[in-house]
């Protein structure tokens, strides 16, 4: 028999999840008699893993059959990470208990994990439980002539909207991603109803500041849009009438880095020979690190045309937090509703915190969303952990861990405990407002296409991925499991984030070719009518927005969970395998490869999945 301790369950430690300041938490755990335990206690740990913030022992509460239910209440003072295991001594001698998955181990393994985040740290309402719909702005849709006034060059412009993106490297080998279709903003506000369809009411852009690539992230000028999408009054007017249809709208906040090619770096000389690299006494000279001026410089991964900034130099937090005209007040004032920040982990956690206050202050219910890639709280990042909960720092992250999750699943390369372990990690990590928040991502515009994702891992070279398309066969393996897939994101905690163009059934590579126009009058039907059923779905069922979750069945190929919200359960249902799968019987809200209905039974067929009510 082993010794039983779950952190996850509880009946085992309550509350579940985060702590907050001198919140009391308990802990049960049971022991085998036959283990005669005389003493148990819990040693709590500082975040790094070594040193003991608290040690307290646990009493004897009572005996269930051949188990000792040995209890303990305990409370952190302040905010921070923590980790803890236990000690048991016996009359042979003592040994200490750690963390094997859900189970323990004496001896060996891994520390539990409790975050204390601050008493007032709280996310915005609307954010929790939202649908995102992520918008890459050159490639979504146009509307009218490009303006090419100010245009940083050079660049070309497609002539026609479906043909393939540039892909070919120069004759140097490089990858210049200056080739535009001309998406803009009133391309955008054209098509705000079609985006209202799919349920969303958070539209996320990627960079829309002049820039020199049509990814943006090179900034050319923080405060100025591309001309390419459109003006001031145009951004103003596309978060308007986003606004007027219950739809938010988010920025990407690039500031790790600038463009070589911008007002403040100036390296060709485009913006008047007052950047860092054209003046030693340039105003923003000091956002930059030389090694020796002006060619040789800190440069963002080595890339020597995205110059890495000092972002704690008082100058550029003025310049983006808080003068009265930054980027940041910049562009709420135009109507934005937050942001995400590109690259978080290279941001420093006093440099998030202030751009998180001043957000606040300027919008008290702004959003605030980091790119991180792994779990975001406990995330070490050039030697230093990161505070981005335990600090009250950022409202959401992307979620990447559920994304592997449910690829893995979907693919046959993990069963469903272990995606059960995924999502209830980050449940438990997590503070339970962050979790609403959560980016519950499938594909971005650093991904490949979810659609081929979920097919084929082909790593042949660019010229072979421009002319590779998935097979009829791989195509319906493909769509069977995004529709599973799309099904299990809208059904799990968090908010849904569809990348443009995924919902309509396009495929591709990473970069480049995830970046593809978006195929107006080629879209996939069924799965469009698929997702627009989802997001209403959300729509009506405040469980899947806000509910509990609790797994009932984590099988191989088999998923239950329920979620609840007040007095509404909804049961949700997901059979991978090839064969029939027989389920308690309830009233269908939503459905695919349902077998069998009748009132006394129901039977979920290959590859179906369902969500029902009693």
């Amino acid at each position: 028999m082993r010794i039983l301790y779950d952190s996850k369950l509880p009946q085992f430690k309550e509350p579940f999840g985060t702590l907050t300041p001198g919140q009391s938490c308990r802990l049960h755990i049971h022991i085998p008699r036959a283990v005669q335990a005389t003493t148990v206690k819990c040693l709590l740990q500082y975040e790094d893993g070594r040193t003991t913030a608290q040690e307290f022992l646990f009493s004897k509460e009572r005996i269930e059959g051949p188990y000792e239910i040995w209890q303990a209440e305990f409370s952190i003072p302040q905010e921070g990470l923590y980790f803890y295991y236990y000690y048991i001594d016996t009359p042979s001698g003592g040994f200490r208990l750690f963390k094997q998955g859900d189970d323990t181990n004496m001896e060996a393994g891994a520390l539990w994990q409790v975050s204390c985040v601050p008493a007032d740290f709280h996310t915005p309402q609307w954010a929790r439980g939202a649908t995102i719909y992520q918008v890459f702005p050159d490639r979504f849709h146009k509307s009218g002539d490009c303006d090419l006034t100010g245009k940083l060059t050079p660049y070309t412009v497609h002539s026609g909207w479906n043909e393939e993106v540039d892909w070919r490297p120069t004759e140097d080998d490089l990858v210049l991603n200056n080739d535009f279709f001309g998406g803009n903003f009133r391309g955008i506000i054209e098509k705000l109803d079609y985006i209202a369809d799919l349920g969303v009411n958070l539209l996320y852009l990627n960079p829309i500041s002049k820039s020199f690539s049509s990814h943006r992230y090179d900034t050319g000028d923080y405060k100025t849009p591309d001309p390419m999408l459109g003006t001031e009054a145009d951004f103003a007017e596309l978060c308007r009438q986003a606004h007027a249809r219950g739809i938010r709208v988010i920025l990407d906040g690039v500031y790790s880095h600038t463009g070589s090619d911008s007002l403040y770096f100036d390296k060709k000389y485009t913006f008047g020979g007052n950047g860092a690299y054209c003046r030693p006494d340039s105003p923003y000279r000091s956002w930059y690190t030389f090694y020796h001026w002006p060619d040789n410089y800190h440069s963002w991964w080595d890339f020597d045309t995205l110059p890495t900034v000092n972002k704690m130099h008082p100058d550029f937090i003025k310049y983006i937090i808080t003068d009265d005209d930054s980027v940041l007040a910049h562009w709420l004032r135009l109507g934005a509703d937050g942001f995400r920040l590109d690259v978080a982990d290279e941001l420093p956690d006093e440099f998030i915190r202030m751009l998180h206050d001043r957000l606040r202050q300027l919008k008290p219910d702004g959003l605030l969303m980091g790119e991180v890639w792994e779990d975001a709280s406990n995330k070490t990042a050039y030697g230093h952990r990161r505070r981005y909960f335990t600090n009250g720092e950022l409202d959401s992250v992307m979620n990447y861990p559920f994304r592997t999750a449910i690829l893995d699943f979907m693919r046959g390369r993990d069963s469903g405990k272990k995606l059960r372990d995924t999502v209830m990690t980050i449940v438990e990590n997590y503070p339970a407002q962050v979790v609403a928040c959560n980016m519950n991502l499938l594909g971005t515009h650093d991904t490949p296409r979810i659609l081929t994702a979920l097919v084929d891992d082909f790593d042949g070279s660019r010229e072979e991925k421009a002319r590779r398309r998935l097979s009829r066969n791989q195509l319906e393996v493909a769509r069977d499991r995004l529709l599973m897939a799309s099904f299990l994101q809208f059904t799990l905690p968090g908010s849904p984030s569809i990348y443009y163009a995924d919902e309509a059934g396009m495929e591709g590579y990473k970069d480049p070719f995830n970046r593809r126009t978006y195929p107006w009058g080629h879209e996939d039907r069924e799965l469009l009518a698929h997702f627009r059923c989802l997001g209403a779905l959300r729509a009506r069922h405040a469980a899947l927005r806000r509910g509990d979750i609790q797994f009932t069945l984590a099988a191989d190929r088999h998923l239950a969970f329920t979620r609840t919200w007040q007095d509404e359960t909804v049961r949700i249902y997901i059979n991978r395998s090839g064969d029939a799968w027989d389920i308690p019987v309830g009233r269908v809200l939503f459905g695919r490869n349902l077998q069998t209905v009748a009132p006394d039974s129901l039977t979920l067929a290959p590859r179906g999945f369902c969500m029902v009510v009693k």
